[in-house]
């Protein structure tokens, strides 16, 4: 049994001496986290204009005009519902336009925590509300939110927000002349929010929303409130 111990003994000794002699000609380095690079289209727009709609503005050629037929499993109140799809980048800007003075379902919160639906007005000041209630709905995840007021050289108002922070959406806005229509705009992605890995394209389509901001209009075509 002797031999065999002596031959352990052996082997340990020159394992260690193996590590050492790696670990003193060897340099360290620590690696932080990376994502994958991603490569950027050329900014190009097109023209958003539909034979009865409300407004016009213009997108980016990269990006996808799809109809809304559902809204988080919910109807559109009304047919000028579209989404912006961005499917290289896992991105949706859902844009939602609303009649002031119109009608729409509301859900409205019983005594009991349950929720009844109902039709409601809807009110200029009450829109504003919503969507900062919507934007504010973020704050448990988000590090910050700021808004700006927006006046756009086409006589466009509105607001713009900000929201830092693993928040569900990252950039919202509303448009509105005050007396008939409210559009609303809401950055969305598919993956799970990562402030740190969906910065960057972040970053690239809010100067594709500014450009849709600045290129609205509001038709000559207003909807009948119902």
């Amino acid at each position: 049994m002797k031999p065999a111990k002596s031959s352990l003994v052996i082997f340990l000794s020159g394992a260690v001496a193996l590590v050492v002699a790696v670990s003193c000609n060897s340099t360290y380095t620590s690696k932080k986290r990376g994502y994958f690079q991603i490569d950027f289209p050329q900014r190009d727009y097109v023209k958003f204009e539909q034979p009865g709609y409300p407004y016009t503005f213009e997108y980016p050629s990269y990006a996808k005009v799809v109809k809304d037929s559902t809204y988080f499993d919910a109807s559109p109140e009304n047919p000028y519902w579209i989404n912006l799809d961005f499917p290289q980048f896992g991105g949706r800007v859902f844009l939602s336009y609303k009649i002031i003075g119109g009608y729409a379902p509301y859900k409205i919160k019983q005594a009991n925590g349950t929720y009844k639906d109902s039709m409601g007005l809807n009110v200029f000041d009450k829109l504003v509300n919503d969507a900062f209630k919507l934007t504010s709905k973020n704050e448990s995840v988000a590090s910050s939110i700021k808004d700006s007021l927006m006046h756009t050289a086409n006589g466009v108002t509105g607001v713009f927000f900000r929201v830092a922070g693993n928040a569900a959406t990252a950039r919202q806005f509303f448009l509105s002349d005050t007396t008939k229509n409210f559009f609303r705009g809401a950055l969305y992605f598919e993956a799970t929010p990562n402030a740190d890995s969906i910065r960057p394209v972040v970053d690239f389509l809010q100067r594709d929303i500014e450009h849709l901001i600045n290129t609205f209009r509001w038709t000559n075509t207003i909807p009948a409130a119902k």
